[in-house]
């Protein structure tokens, strides 16, 4: 049996324990092992003698990357970024952000649902996951439109949609991910997320108000703030602003010259940044080692995934998948873009089974060296490109739209993250409830990232201006 023939058998079995229900952490790193014992005791015959020299060989290798590949300074992005998001709810700062939201866009059709996008997107440009952000706001956002007449489950879905916003707004611990997993300018990405965030926030907003005007009695506006009261609404918003502005400034330095700082050291600026506006807001010990925890938490969950599935993707290094499945996709005679949307099609389809961080894990290893391939490869200048731009441009865009899907699977059945999340705050909603709930944005989602693959600009402008 060849390497190649391993790799596809190992996959198998990974996708199988999947399916079972083990963790991807847990799955991966089981399959990895198997799959790097196989290879090396294949490598001399499959001799009974040789089999523990394998194991050896197999468990000295996938020892060694826990901390060969997590003892990077680029991973520390990830539990500043979750700290913020955390800290910036004890701070107040997801009431005031929901207050000003509602109180600028509550007089349209569907207001405070519309309210409710605007506002997890604003949260988002401060926190780093959407799992915490759909947490923040299905206490806050839920109670409010349920008191005007809202449907419980499209309530519940509006806030889980939400908060997939968090997955492309910077900061963004998938985006950080990402740029791991490819070798990828960290700052180049998260600047790369801001414009396709803020074009999805207005897409769910403009899905939202189509169906209040379609739907007798469905959203009804909220009336009656005075100037006054709206003007009044920005000033505790403006901590937000000034986060944002200290990492943009520190890390990309707009006045020209090199920049102030690593991306790291702009998230960390940032957590102290809130940490001291949640003191002066009053935060204690208690709120602040709630924060901590949660942080910790998550971050553990997130590091646990990445080091079990790099176990995989060392194997499948020694399998030569990725090779093989580039090969293959640049044989085909389909045009390039309809390869392209394939994927991202297989990607809808492993959400449904995977969370969103174990499937870019999985998947980008073998898909990521294919999809440059169709590109003309990575040193390839635009104007020899496929797609019409130059492969680190190509990089980014392939980026963006790879975490879109990974926030489409945040909310698909059966296991869609934020809507587990939303119903374990809401003990009136089920997650059946949720999912009902989400489904209109599934269209949603589906004309962002149509939009998104038929005008990279969306995505490239931005970026390119660094």
């Amino acid at each position: 049996m060849s390497s190649i023939d391993i790799g596809l058998v190992v996959t198998g079995f990974l996708l199988l324990l999947v399916v079972l229900g083990m963790r991807v952490a847990f799955a991966a790193a089981l399959s990895g092992l198997v799959g790097l014992i196989w290879i090396f005791w294949s490598k001399r015959g499959y001799d009974p003698d040789s089999f523990f020299w394998a194991l050896t060989v197999a468990t000295k290798t996938a020892g060694q990357i826990p901390h060969s590949k997590l003892a990077s300074q680029a991973l520390s992005l990830i539990p500043t970024f979750i700290l913020i998001g955390y800290l910036a709810y004890h701070a107040g700062l997801t009431k005031a952000l929901f207050e000003a939201a509602k109180r600028w866009m509550a007089w349209v059709p569907g207001g405070l649902a519309v309210s409710t996008v605007f506002a997890t997107a604003g949260f988002a440009a401060v926190s780093g996951a959407s799992i915490a952000t759909s947490a923040v706001f299905a206490r806050i956002a839920i109670p409010e439109m349920l008191a005007i007449g809202y449907d419980k489950r499209f309530a519940a879905g509006v806030v889980a949609a939400g908060g997939t916003l968090a997955s492309l707004i910077p900061p963004s611990a998938i985006l950080v991910i990402y740029a791991i997993i490819v070798e990828q300018d960290v700052g180049r990405l998260l600047l790369a997320g801001f414009l396709p965030g803020i074009f999805s926030a207005f897409v769910y907003a403009a899905l939202i108000i189509g169906m209040a005007l379609m739907i007798k009695g469905f959203g009804p506006p909220v009336r009656g703030f005075t100037w006054g009261q709206r003007f009044a609404s920005l000033p505790p918003v403006l901590p937000i602003l000034f986060v944002v502005v200290t990492i943009i400034f520190f890390v990309y330095n707009p006045f020209g010259g090199d920049a102030w700082g690593t991306p790291t050291e702009g998230g960390a600026l940032g957590a102290f940044v809130v940490f001291v506006m949640a003191l002066i807001k009053g935060m204690r010990w208690p709120q602040l080692k709630d924060a901590l925890l949660e942080s910790a938490k998550l971050s553990v969950m997130i590091f646990t995934i990445i080091w079990g599935v790099l176990i995989y993707v060392r194997f499948l290094g020694f399998a030569d998948l990725p090779g093989a499945f580039s090969d293959w996709i640049t044989s085909l005679t389909l045009p390039p873009m309809l390869i392209l949307v394939c994927i991202l099609l297989s990607y809808a389809v492993l959400g449904m089974f995977m969370d969103a961080i174990g499937m870019m894990l999985l998947t980008l290893p073998v898909v990521y060296p294919a999809v440059m391939a169709l590109n003309g490869g990575e040193a390839v200048s635009a104007a020899e490109s496929t797609f019409g731009m130059s492969g680190t441009m190509c990089a980014v865009w392939f980026g963006i739209l790879v975490v879109k899907m990974a926030e489409f699977c945040l909310i698909t059945p059966p296991i869609g993250l934020n809507c587990f999340v939303v119903a374990g705050v809401r003990d009136d909603l089920t997650v059946q409830d949720v999912f009902r709930g989400v489904t209109p944005f599934f269209l949603a989602d589906a004309v962002t990232i149509a939009l998104l693959v038929a005008f990279p600009a969306i995505v490239l402008w931005l970026p390119s201006q660094i």
